[in-house]
């Protein structure tokens, strides 16, 4: 019976993700634009004719379409697919296998996706973009998971719904500083403790919904697509600004679902130890080597002019910023606490995971990339708001949310004849009354919808992996989407689309 329930769960997957293959192929064509738009497209066309003339570097990021070579066949898109369902049904069917050999097939799948764009197709560029963002990626995901082992947090609390819900939210609000990635690696050992002896599967989820994803929302350092989005010229306050009052009724809609299903949790954990105080931690000087790696964020040529260039001066696929944060690796796993260490029962299983099947899912991801930005680029003109936000959000569930936020930006923007290459384009783009939304509907589907998968968020995998290597239950793949992200998030979400963006309310 469970293998038949299994593999029900496999094929339910299997279609959801053909749905998307065809979505991105044969796409629908958008109804209007809701009524709560403004001015005149006009307007910013004509304020447009100045803005093209300014462009930014725009190295460190991904060029935007139409700089990515010839576009691939559709089939291309297979690998891609293939790994999800590996990623899926490896650990329900055949878990000794795989868990020795998911490094062979991550590159192998990798590897059959660069040989047809090399060979058959006569380009590797965006196998360069791939190796770039997987760089940026691993550096910052490793960096922060071998800086947060060093701080071993302890709460003095007993795990209630209650205290739950109030840790969750002060960790998410903390993600908007630290990063998602920064926090789920601080607070996720301490959230796993707190819970010790009623720690559930869910408990795990909805970390990753809010820590990791939706927490973020609110700063360009809080999640990727958003740092993205400021480094080609968005406002640094911009998404605090228009984004906040979409994300507090989310975090605490999102929050009360918690509540309830942590209320009917009846298991108790240990009673607070008395007279010891209410947070305790060891390792406290790896905080500094944590705050490097956030600043570092910013050691980039787009922000400050005085940081050279190595893509253009040597040609290799990486900048300072990715040099910085692999020596602070090093350098904060070294000079760890090693009582911290112990107590966070540390060892490099979850980082190798991750690494891995990243490296694969980046490689193998790229056709679709190009086929999402071709479709979305040549068909801007005909799609709403409504459309971005829906488009966006599903797609960032599946392939990595950064790039997906910029191709959709990219398109948005050519709506009003803007330039996403040009920092006072994105700047007309994100205070123009009519285009504002746009953006906006953008960046919220871009971060929300990056926890509807282990993989739409670069943290989330990583949660998972910790929590396994600590003897927790997570969900398969398969049964995160179906039992936790699709029956909770997407009518949260859902209600959002239709109060903010349908037209129908606002």
């Amino acid at each position: 019976m469970t293998i038949l329930l299994h593999t029900y769960r496999d094929r339910a997957l299997w279609l959801f993700i053909l749905a998307m293959a065809l979505s991105v192929a044969f796409p629908l064509e958008a109804s209007s634009t809701p009524a709560n738009t403004g001015a005149p497209q006009t307007e910013l066309v004509q304020d447009a004719e100045h803005a093209q003339t300014a462009s930014s570097d725009g190295h460190a990021v991904d060029e935007g379409a139409g700089e990515h070579g010839p576009m691939p066949p559709v089939i291309l898109v297979l690998p891609f697919i293939l790994i999800l369902l590996l990623i899926a049904m490896g650990p329900l069917f055949f878990a000794h296998h795989w868990h020795l050999n998911y490094p062979k097939y991550a590159v192998g799948l990798g590897l059959i996706v660069g040989a047809h764009y090399l060979f058959a197709m006569g380009t590797f560029v965006p196998m360069e973009h791939a190796i770039a963002e997987y760089i940026s990626f691993i550096a910052l995901v490793a960096s922060l998971f071998l800086a947060a082992s060093g701080i071993f947090v302890n709460v003095n609390l007993k795990g209630t719904p209650k205290n739950n819900a109030i840790f969750l939210l002060v960790a998410s609000v903390s993600a908007n500083f630290i990063a998602t990635t920064g926090a789920a690696m601080l607070f996720i050992r301490a959230y796993m403790r707190l819970n010790e002896g009623r720690l559930k599967a869910y408990h795990i989820v909805f970390f990753i919904f809010l820590v990791a994803n939706v927490g973020g929302a609110l700063t360009p350092i809080g999640d990727p697509p958003l740092f993205l989005g400021f480094l080609r010229g968005v406002p640094f306050f911009w998404t605090a600004a228009h984004v906040w009052y979409i994300w507090l009724p989310t975090t605490f809609m999102i929050l009360a679902v918690f509540f309830v299903m942590d209320s009917r949790n009846k298991d108790h954990t240990p009673d607070p130890v008395e007279g010891e105080p209410m947070v305790s931690i060891i390792g406290t000087k790896s905080f500094v080597w944590v705050a490097i790696i956030i600043a570092s964020v910013f050691v980039d040529p787009t922000v400050l002019a005085w940081v050279p260039d190595l893509h253009a001066l040597w040609g290799v696929p990486f900048g300072v910023r990715e040099v910085i944060m692999l020596v602070v690796a090093a350098l904060a796993y070294f000079t760890a606490n090693k009582t911290a260490l112990e107590k966070n029962q540390f060892h490099f299983e979850p980082i190798r995971e991750v690494a891995w099947l990243f490296f694969g899912i980046f490689a193998t991801m790229q056709p679709a990339l190009q086929i999402i930005s071709n479709y979305a680029s040549q068909h801007a003109d005909s799609l709403a708001v409504g459309t971005f936000f829906w488009g966006t959000g599903i797609l960032s569930g599946i392939l990595d949310n950064a790039p997906t936020y910029l191709n959709f930006v990219a398109a948005a923007m050519g709506k009003f004849g803007l330039d996403v290459n040009s920092a006072e384009s994105v700047v007309l783009f994100a205070e123009g009354i009519e285009s504002l939304i746009y953006l906006q509907a953008i960046s919220v589907a871009a971060v929300f919808f990056g926890a509807m998968s282990y993989i739409g968020n670069a943290p989330n995998f990583m949660v998972k992996a910790i929590a396994e290597s600590n003897g927790v239950e997570t969900p398969s793949f398969t049964g995160y989407i179906l039992k936790y992200s699709i029956p909770i998030l997407l009518p949260i979400y859902t209600l959002i689309y239709i109060i903010f963006y349908s037209g129908w309310v606002l």
